[in-house]
């Protein structure tokens, strides 16, 4: 599409008074490394783009697994089920900003593929006030109500008190955590996803560089044990982010806003509407997955304090498997948006089939070394000859394999959702995980024991991949739209209902 060509939307943005303020500084669309995904070879550009997106996954993955060592090593089995109690609800706050962000993504790459400049600016201003009240709510009310969280979960008792001082000092993170994510996807939404990796990259250095550091009460820092591991995050978290702003202004990028330009920090109600009916919903799939989670960890609870240690190692090596998977899934849903906005529907089918096929092979092969190399990667994680480490290989064993079909939902549902459509994957959510996954798990764990919570996971796993493939195939998303077209018709955000179209 001519880039020069702009909505409607857009254009009464451009209508200037001659009182009105001076043009901002001339922005570059997003940073140096910004891709046109409109063009070029699919599986090249998709696995170029998502190299980064995986990078910063694994560091991610990384950062956890040092966490997971330093606490294991020196604070104890009890602490890492504090860690991994503390964990779950930290995924399940980060459902909060995941939606809407996801939701400011697809606007964001859906303008760009327009040529849609003014709108990326509305998009930013709106997103940005959502987004601070959004994280200071959630920062205030999670640390009040942290230890009936963790309650909740059935934490054992010798576990509670480290989990809730770690929980809290999360909370207090939040508003950096949630901003810094949110920056990072709208970058990728405008087609770099190279500055991000960077300045995630710097977190996590922040992150393990202080952990031990804060744990042990190395040389100036103070002894915090759990704590301490919490306190780096945030101070990674903090720090990254104000660096990756100044980064943002002296490039110039199109995603910040200038003096002139701080009155569309006042929420703008149709774009506000397009992020609430899109990102809630996306939103409400990653706290059914979280919540979920926190249901199966308080099964796993019940079994001690030993059987959860050895299911939070055991997650932490499913990350590993899921880290391709993950950067593929997000860079198809960036690259999908980009070429809906482009009206590329050729293209389009195009990336998914490149991302599930990507995803299936890479996924596939990392899960066969996992496989073969079960003791050795449990044996990094825990301590030599814990007792955890014959239960987590036993877990591994049933559950790894199953990850693999999480390629098929994970780019298939990039697609579907890079036009808005929410609604179904949000509905296949809910029957994968709520009415297979834990039912299966509370009915047979009496006669199974915990072999049924293990089986349980495949099981929701690959009715959610063929799910998805089948409202790939026949579901009504290519008729969903959240932006205006380029010739001023009405906004195209669709209701509900219409996903369900054939």
């Amino acid at each position: 599409m001519d880039n020069r060509r702009r909505s409607v939307y857009s254009e009464e943005m451009d209508v200037r008074s001659p009182d009105a303020p001076a043009a901002a500084p001339r922005s570059r669309p997003a940073g140096r490394d910004r891709r046109d995904l409109t063009k070029g070879p699919i599986t090249r550009t998709l696995l170029i783009f998502s190299l980064p997106l995986l990078g910063g996954n694994a560091l991610q993955s990384l950062n956890g697994t040092v966490n997971q060592i330093w606490v294991s090593h020196t604070l104890g089995e009890t602490a890492i089920t504090a860690l991994g109690n503390a964990n779950i609800v930290m995924m399940l706050m980060m459902a909060g900003i995941f939606g809407v962000g996801m939701a400011s993504n697809i606007l964001v790459a859906q303008a760009v593929g327009a040529g849609d400049h003014a709108l990326i600016k509305r998009v930013m201003g709106t997103s940005t006030t959502f987004f601070v009240g959004l994280s200071v709510l959630i920062a205030v009310l999670g640390s009040l109500f942290s230890p009936f969280i963790l309650g909740l979960m059935h934490t054992p008792a010798e576990s509670r008190v480290d989990a809730i001082i770690y929980l809290r000092i999360i909370f207090a993170s939040a508003p950096f955590m949630y901003f810094f994510m949110f920056m990072q996807m709208a970058q990728r939404g405008a087609g770099d996803s190279t500055t991000p990796f960077w300045f995630l990259a710097l977190a996590i250095v922040f992150d393990i560089t202080l952990n031990p550091l804060l744990i042990r009460g190395i040389g100036p820092f103070p002894k915090m044990g759990i704590a301490g591991s919490a306190t780096a995050t945030l101070v990674g978290q903090g720090v990254s982010l104000t660096c990756l702003i100044i980064y943002l202004y002296r490039s110039k990028s199109i995603l910040v806003l200038w003096p002139n330009e701080l009155h569309l920090l006042r929420p703008d109600l149709g774009i506000l509407r397009s992020l609430t009916t899109r990102g809630l919903p996306m939103g409400f799939q990653m706290f059914v997955m979280s919540g979920a989670a926190v249901v199966m960890i308080s099964f796993v609870n019940a079994y001690g304090a030993l059987t959860s240690a050895a299911y939070s190692i055991s997650s932490i090596v499913w990350g590993y498997l899921q880290m391709p998977t993950m950067a593929i899934g997000a860079s198809v849903s960036s690259m999908a948006a980009q070429n809906v906005g482009a009206r590329r529907w050729d293209r389009v089918a195009q990336v998914a089939r490149s991302g599930v096929i990507s995803g299936l092979v890479v996924t596939g092969t990392i899960a066969l070394f996992l496989y073969a190399f079960n003791d050795v990667v449990l044996g990094i994680l825990l301590p030599h000859a814990s007792p955890a480490i014959p239960l987590a290989r036993h877990i591994n064993t049933i559950v790894l394999w199953g990850f693999v079909f999480f390629s098929i939902t994970f780019s298939l549902n990039g697609v579907v959702r890079s036009t808005g459509a929410v609604w179904a994957p949000m509905a296949i959510l809910i029957v994968s995980m709520i009415v297979v996954r834990i039912p299966f798990a509370a009915l047979l764990t009496p006669r199974f024991g915990p072999d049924a919570i293990w089986w349980s996971f495949p099981l929701g796993t690959v009715t959610s991949a063929v799910l998805t493939s089948l409202y790939y195939k026949f579901g009504g998303w290519r008729g969903v739209r959240m932006l205006r077209d380029a010739h001023g018709s009405p906004a195209v955000v669709h209701e509900p209902a219409s996903e369900h179209a054939s």
